[in-house]
């Protein structure tokens, strides 16, 4: 390692606090009373159910979420029998990585011991404290003994790693792989290159996944283990073949699959040549592979080529599956990881890569082209999708197969459940989502031209959440589609300046010359305004053309809004419109306004302000407690901004008692209702958890929002236009894929709500 890196390696884990991970209480410890329920005498209340009945240990305590990743140091990762301290750092990693991924928490033991035995029985001792363990960086051959001894001893949850992580990622891997190039897995030859743990278990995956045994041919230090060889012990025997091979280079010749677990440079080009069409190698050799990236592809032009290195496409990690398989494991309390787990583990993750690529992977990738096919044949490590994904088909195949004792009912509640545990609760915009569908709307993305709307187009049409209506030059769009693998099932693309949608713009200039002909409008220029994307956009909407209106990334606010007003108008009775964010945090979910719209508002504002984000609100099925936030509390500076909203609190309270809204008050008083009721005990919402503020004006709304979002305290879905008769939705220019979609799913709510008006309005 270049001197600079090794430094940084090491400044790296001896910074700050040293090491990488840390325990962290979960209950309150700041007062007496705390301290004795947390200690003595109240924790020998939990200590005698468990004694009375073991199980419960995971009712009372953090057994049922805390894994042991345990080794003695005899096989680190590439380092060899390095000894356990010295290994310690890794299985750090392997701790920080459980608990990042899904939300595992870990104690790392390294166990100063190379005696199978002894070590087995250090492992038995300590099993009760844990609800499943990790073996990890174990030299073969004992491992396969370890492994097997601790599983038919213990009732929890065991995975040696080395061996069934990469044989479930690689496995993973190959049936996709297989399917690209169009070859059944119970036919190809596979060879392996190497002989230890990992290869064993690799190979007996494949076999539960279809491959036959004599289609295997495995190669150790000594050349191939065949049948004439008489130095084979017991782990080797079973991979013994009967075919005239006896060296690597002659098993690869005309083999479909060559598996490398070995050293490297060990496979040369001439032997990838040798190899079948459409060769599948997956030289998996840590740090270096059996062959390097650019002899494989250099080699042979139709090869699919897997390492396990992050700065090559398809890598091979066990991070793809050791936290999502224990996650389901333990969430299901299952006695054990058996074969029906590990297979099922595998056709999850293959499955996943065939699904449309999420904007934050790519982004973290840097990459645009993320589609399943030779350069993707597995998902990414950091793909987020993984936990709801992997967790779940675990647990159903310890339930299926008989060793959960804990089984789920509600698959639904267990995804929101798993999202939740990753900060990834976006509960209410999954709900939106599945309302969407219900009834999927026409939704216009005004500037199709600009990729991100392009594959929030595609999203929601996967969705099926809406039906994309894309405006914009037909051919750029194309080539924007096909240069990112983009594909948009039954897509209309509308080039409103072409020759052919002439009638169509004559059609909106008429309608829009009539709507605004007391203001001036002739019907020149209201043509010339349909040769806009806005204009002619939001006026499919009000012609009933489409249900609802996207624009925004590359269009100024105040170019959008114009055209809204005048072709949609304002809601009856309000004079002013607004904009709102739905904020998710750790503490729930918020909404805030006006984030968008009113600079400097008026009382008048703040009335409209307030009614039209307790009307939204109740749209998300909330009850909104509303507080109208200033720098001062109840009349403490009667002038100024304070005194505005206390006037328009006033009114509130008088004309819409319906509301649950007080103010003017600080934010601490509103976010804390403990505090608020100390203080101010006649609010009106004394007692409430706000979930709805109302901001002085934009400066204060748009800056708080933001501010959250940059240091990572919240998600937000937004700006949501209210006050506008129909569904028009302006984006902020920034927006990423995952805004642009869930505006399009709020869009569709707002189109639904609205045709559900004009029913009751008709009947």
């Amino acid at each position: 390692m270049e001197n600079s890196k090794r430094q940084d390696a090491l400044n790296y884990h001896s910074m700050g606090r040293p090491g990488k991970i840390q325990v962290v209480p979960t209950k309150p410890y700041s007062t007496q009373r705390d301290l004795s329920l947390a200690y003595s005498p109240g924790v020998a209340i939990p200590c005698l159910e468990i004694e009375k009945n073991l199980q419960d240990a995971y009712e009372y305590t953090a057994k049922g979420n805390l894994v042991a990743v345990i080794s003695n140091g005899t096989a680190v990762l590439g380092l060899g029998d390095i000894g356990a301290l010295a290994g310690k750092p890794v299985m750090e990693g392997k701790g920080l990585l459980f608990k990042i991924f899904a939300d595992i928490d870990v104690f790392d033991i390294e166990v100063d011991e190379k005696d199978p035995d002894k070590f087995i029985e250090v492992v038995k001792a300590i099993a009760c404290t844990f609800g499943g363990i990790n073996l990890e960086d174990i030299k073969a051959p004992e491992c396969f003994d370890i492994e097997e001894k601790l599983k038919e001893a213990l009732d929890i949850p065991i995975m040696h790693d080395d061996q069934h992580g990469t044989a479930i990622i690689s496995g993973a891997a190959l049936i996709n792989a297989l399917e690209l190039v169009n070859k059944k897995i119970d036919e190809v030859r596979i060879v392996v290159n190497g002989a230890g743990a990992s290869a064993t278990a690799c190979s007996n995956l494949y076999i539960r996944l279809g491959a036959k045994p004599e289609n295997i041919v495995m190669v150790d230090s000594k050349g191939v283990i065949s049948v004439r060889r008489t130095d084979l012990n017991s782990r080797k025997l079973p991979f013994a073949t009967k075919l005239p091979c006896n060296t690597l280079a002659e098993a690869v010749a005309g083999c479909d699959v060559f598996l490398g677990l070995s050293v490297a440079g060990v496979l040369k080009p001439d032997m990838v040549k040798s190899m079948a069409d459409n060769p599948i190698v997956f030289a998996l050799a840590n740090p270096n592979p059996e062959i390097s990236y650019d002899e494989a592809i250099a080699s042979r032009p139709d090869i699919i080529f897997a390492t396990g290195r992050s700065d090559h496409p398809n890598q091979v990690n066990n991070v793809l599956g050791f936290p999502y398989i224990f996650r389901g494991a333990m969430d299901v309390r299952s006695t054990g990881i058996n074969e029906e787990m590990k297979v099922a583990a595998a056709l999850a993750i293959a499955a996943l890569a065939k699904e449309p690529v999420p904007e934050v992977v790519t982004s973290a990738y840097e990459t645009n082209n993320l589609s399943f096919g030779r350069q993707y044949i597995i998902p990414k490590p950091l793909d987020p999708r993984l936990l709801i994904t992997v967790a779940p088909a675990v647990a159903k195949a310890a339930i299926d197969s008989g060793i959960a004792r804990r089984p789920i009912t509600d698959w639904d509640k267990y995804a929101d459940e798993l999202r939740q545990r990753m900060g990834l609760d976006n509960s209410l915009i999954h709900g939106l989502t599945e309302k969407a569908k219900e009834n999927p709307k026409k939704v216009v993305f005004a500037e199709a031209n600009h990729i991100n709307m392009l594959k929030a187009a595609q999203l929601a049409r996967t969705e099926k959440i809406c039906i994309p209506i894309l405006l914009g030059n037909e051919e750029r769009i194309e080539k924007l589609l096909c240069d990112n693998c983009i594909e948009i099932e039954g897509i209309q693309i509308v080039n409103l300046r072409h020759d052919r949608e002439e009638a169509t713009r004559i059609r909106y200039a008429k309608m829009f010359a009539a709507k605004r002909e007391r203001e001036g409008m002739t019907f020149n220029e209201a043509y010339e305004k349909m040769f806009d994307r806005n204009y002619f956009g939001m006026m499919m909407v009000e012609a009933g053309d489409a249900d609802a209106f996207i624009t925004g990334v590359y269009t100024k606010y105040s170019d959008a809004i114009i055209p809204a007003i005048e072709i949609v108008g304002m809601r009856e009775g309000l004079k002013h419109i607004g904009g709102m964010n739905i904020v998710n945090t750790k503490l729930g979910t918020f909404f805030f306004a006006d984030t968008m719209v009113n600079n400097h508002p008026s009382k008048e504002t703040m009335i409209d302000i307030a009614k039209l984000t307790y009307n939204a609100a109740k749209l998300f099925n909330t009850n909104p407690v509303m507080a109208m936030l200033s720098y001062s509390s109840f009349g403490e500076r009667p002038f100024g901004s304070p005194a505005m909203i206390h006037e328009a609190i006033d009114f509130l309270h008088k004309n819409h008692p319906e509301m649950l809204i007080d103010g003017e008050m600080q934010v601490n008083f509103a976010l804390d209702k403990d505090l608020r009721h100390e203080k101010f005990p006649f609010s009106k919402i004394d007692g409430l958890n706000v979930n709805t503020l109302i901001f002085p004006n934009l400066s204060s709304a748009n800056i708080c929002y933001k501010m959250m979002l940059e240091i990572g305290m919240s998600e937000t879905i937004g700006p949501i236009q209210m006050g506008l008769n129909k569904p028009i939705h302006i984006l902020n220019m920034e927006s990423s894929v995952r805004d642009i979609f869930n505006m399009v799913t709020i869009a569709v709510i707002d189109a639904q709500v609205e045709e559900q008006k004009s029913k009751l309005k008709n009947s």
